[in-house]
């Protein structure tokens, strides 16, 4: 057992005792101690604070296996160290979590190599009138030349994000599917969850352009917003997650992943 929860344990069982007995933690235990963060149960110790309450941990193996599953796992995506640190922090607790997470990204190969360039685009940032609601407002965009996958071979992903509440919607279909195709898969998968959409923020992708794609839109009452064909910032919040798929699918695509439906 690590020095720092030997003498953690001794504190919180013979505090009444002993009460001097925390003095010997590092500094950072003892702040923690003093807090009231520790609590014992079963010889466990778990650290609390007001939205979270996870065993602490100092084995170096099991700390190891945490960085691991919340980073290299196919859920996690070889996310960044900002983000790993908030899925980290929800299972447990460490007191260089910061440090030990840092560290891990940098001698990530997959992470270092995967990552893209953040610099500012070209063109002025045009500002569009925030929602009052979820799904009231809808970002659409396309993910393209994926490797064909499922029973229905799909080769590309309609993404869909809410303005409002930032939540994504990845629909598998095909990357030369018609006006009406994406319709069909927008109502039947989308609209039976979340209802009619007030507007709808794409870069002039050509089935956007489509006459019967309009009609259909003018026929549920929708308007659609059309940014500049180069100046791409009116559609950036689905550009942005589709640069977060498209870093999750690189880093992954030596596995041989296929675009599924939930069907399979």
């Amino acid at each position: 057992m690590d020095r720092n929860c030997h003498i953690l344990c001794q504190s919180l069982m013979k505090y009444c005792e002993y009460p001097s007995i925390s003095s010997k933690l590092d500094e950072i235990w003892k702040k923690a101690s003093d807090e009231g963060r520790f609590h014992l149960l079963d010889r466990i110790i778990y650290h609390r604070t007001q939205n979270t309450c996870c065993m602490a941990i100092t084995d170096r193996t099991l700390i190891n296996t945490i960085l691991h599953e919340c980073h290299d796992s196919v859920a996690a995506g070889h996310l960044s160290s900002d983000r790993k640190l908030e899925r980290v922090k929800t299972c447990s607790w460490s007191p260089n979590w910061k440090k030990d997470v840092a560290e891990y990204c940098q001698t990530c190969d997959r992470f270092q190599k995967a990552n893209r360039a953040t610099g500012k685009k070209f063109g002025m940032i045009i500002q569009i009138q925030g929602p009052k609601s979820p799904w009231e407002i809808l970002h659409m965009d396309w993910v393209t030349a994926l490797p064909p996958g499922g029973d229905r071979s799909y080769n590309a992903c309609l993404v869909l994000v809410d303005r409002y509440s930032k939540t994504p919607i990845f629909l598998p279909c095909h990357k030369n599917d018609t006006a009406m195709d994406t319709a069909i898969i927008i109502w039947n998968k989308f609209l039976t969850h979340t209802g009619l959409f007030q507007n709808i923020i794409n870069d002039r992708d050509p089935k956007f352009i489509s006459a019967l794609w309009t009609n259909l839109h003018n026929l549920f009452g929708e308007k659609i917003s059309f940014s500049t064909a180069y100046n791409p910032q009116n559609d950036s919040l689905a550009e942005r997650m589709i640069q977060t798929l498209e870093d999750m699918i690189r880093r992954f695509c030596a596995y041989g992943l296929e675009c599924k439906d939930s069907d399979g």
